[in-house]
């Protein structure tokens, strides 16, 4: 970049910034984050790390979650949250539903453990009845950010690109 100021950082600084809006101005316009960014999720799209081709669909033996009824504004009326469809999902959240609706075998040992809640993202409910399964992410070295976490044995799904920061309930 020219018109860069010796020892000042300051072009840097402003650069990063813009840089910073640009990004958060092009998640916004493809639709990867909501207006408050709280829940959203990825659309069907390739350009972002999130986002990837759909992989399939659920198993043909998936079991109907309560959640398939969309309330009135496309939320839950019992849990709040946002409600999208299994095939708006990144192809590797479907991959990781269809590996639960079989039964596995899942690619990380963690998988299948309780998930605890301790974040209270989602609705209250007693030790044991969440589990979480991770979602893989392309270009991460470890298990990334992404994961499925399922409650009633399996029969409600929860979605979060964010480490469990916010959370999208699941329709099939």
């Amino acid at each position: 970049m020219s018109g860069r100021r010796s020892g000042s950082g300051g072009t840097r600084t402003a650069t990063v910034a813009v840089v910073g809006v640009v990004v958060a101005l092009v998640a916004v316009l493809l639709g990867l984050v909501g207006p408050g960014g709280s829940d959203a999720v990825p659309a069907a799209s390739t350009s972002s790390s999130r986002a990837t081709p759909a992989v399939g669909s659920a198993s043909p033996t998936a079991r109907p979650s309560p959640s398939a009824t969309r309330a009135e504004g496309g939320r839950d009326p019992r849990s709040g949250l946002r409600v999208v469809a299994l095939s708006e999902l990144p192809g590797e959240a479907q991959a990781t539903v269809a590996l639960i609706d079989a039964g596995g075998p899942f690619p990380y040992s963690q998988d299948g453990v309780t998930f605890g809640n301790y974040e209270h993202v989602l609705p209250a409910h007693p030790r044991g009845w969440y589990r979480e399964y991770t979602v893989r992410t392309p270009g991460e070295r470890d298990r990334g950010p992404r994961r499925v976490v399922t409650g009633d044995h399996d029969t409600q799904i929860f979605y979060t690109a964010d480490h469990y920061a916010s959370f999208v309930q699941v329709s099939r």
